[in-house]
């Protein structure tokens, strides 16, 4: 059974009340989106398998525990993208695919646009990064295309999660943990965003509106 992890860390909380102010600027708030990301992926690596190694330290020969396990990091655009850098922070070394989504106005359903994964993805631990986990519909989807490539282990990382999305993604994919800074318990207005929520997050990150 998947996980539903939600931060009560208070360096988390306090960047938060600065991404839900309306008067935070795109520079701030895309620093913060990529720092919360980081405190994040700390929480969603915590379970990692480890392996033991030695080293040759300045003094003597040690016995060390490394992580082998190849990542993947997965935003899902464009607002995933503000997430990324603050999880290659923690894990430079994972490789980097992209998708496409947008959700229809009218219909409130994800619609494909691109979609391009690392071509050894079924052999690597999956992080994919959303802002915010609404309907879950673009999250659905775009763990589908994942899936269909082989990928077995994924966690879904956002800023903040609504009922609606948690609900539909638990449903969808019950074996994908969920990892979200915050957790707005009202739900969704009618134009499908979250309450109070922090704005479009796409938006606030890249200055378009």
């Amino acid at each position: 059974m998947s996980e539903f992890f939600v931060s009560n860390h208070p360096l988390i909380q306090n960047k938060m009340a600065l991404l839900r102010n309306k008067e935070t600027g795109t520079k701030e708030f895309k620093e913060i989106i990529s720092e919360v990301a980081m405190l994040l992926c700390y929480e969603a690596t915590r379970n990692i398998e480890l392996v033991p190694s030695k080293v040759q330290t300045p003094i003597a020969e040690t016995e060390v525990n490394v992580i082998e396990k190849k990542f993947a990091v997965v935003p899902i655009l464009r607002a995933g993208v503000g997430m990324l850098d603050g999880l290659l922070a923690l894990m430079p070394t994972a490789k980097v695919g992209f998708i496409g989504l947008y959700r229809d106005p009218e219909t409130l359903k994800p619609v494909e646009y691109y979609c391009k994964l690392p071509k050894d993805v079924a052999d690597m631990e999956v992080f994919v990064t959303d802002p915010m986990l609404a309907t879950g519909g673009t999250a659905i989807a775009g763990i589908n295309f994942i899936k269909e490539r082989g990928a077995k282990k994924i966690t879904f990382l956002c800023i903040l999660a609504a009922p609606e999305g948690v609900k539909a993604l638990k449903e969808a994919h019950p074996d994908v943990d969920i990892y979200a800074a915050a957790y707005d318990s009202n739900g969704l207005n009618d134009h499908g965003y979250i309450v109070p929520g922090l704005g479009d997050a796409g938006d606030r990150i890249f200055g378009t509106k």
